[in-house]
């Protein structure tokens, strides 16, 4: 390369660099370029619903893995082919799995069909949940800021802790005799 073209490189980096520094010094300009790219990211996001009107996500909890349909309807909530009162026959179970729905406001609005495999009763809850939102999102993408926000989009990652060798359980030692 001749010494005329690295000259004009180090004129076009010098250039770029004091134009990053204005930038950097008056966000004004860069701000409305800034809103206008979540708008546009807003609007291509579409909702993912299938042939039969539904929405599909799954979701996890400890060891349970939930499938979750839902559908506009009544609000019906049927979970491994039985009723939600009958499925989760304590109150906080149910509430668990139906605050995506309260938190965004449909309650009522939506039927839900739910297949859990895995787990305890809580840990299913949790998946149905963690199912429910996502599929929610996927139905009406608007609602993910509001469940985002609460952090029902959010994996639960909490397990239970392996046993170790030497030890009761996880954590706890066997007993102890001084004598």
């Amino acid at each position: 390369m001749s010494e005329t073209t690295l000259e004009n490189l180090d004129e076009a980096l010098a250039n770029a660099k004091r134009e990053e520094k204005a930038a950097d010094a008056n966000p004004a300009s860069t701000a409305s370029a800034a809103a206008d790219a979540p708008e546009e990211a807003s609007v291509l996001v579409e909702p993912q619903i299938d042939d039969l009107g539904r929405s599909y996500a799954t979701g996890k909890r400890k060891d349970a893995v939930a499938r979750v349909w839902i559908k506009p309807g009544t609000g019906k909530i049927t979970v491994n082919g039985k009723d939600e009162t009958i499925y989760f026959p304590r109150p906080v179970s149910r509430m668990v799995m139906r605050q995506p729905l309260v938190a965004a406001g449909r309650d009522g609005q939506f039927d839900v069909v739910a297949t859990v495999r895995g787990g305890g009763l809580s840990g299913q809850a949790g998946a149905v949940r963690h199912g429910l939102s996502k599929a929610l999102t996927y139905y009406e993408p608007a609602l993910r800021a509001v469940l985002k926000k609460e952090g029902f989009l959010t994996r639960d990652s909490r397990v239970v802790e392996r046993k170790k060798y030497g030890r009761a359980k996880a954590r706890r030692s066997f007993q102890f005799s001084k004598r």
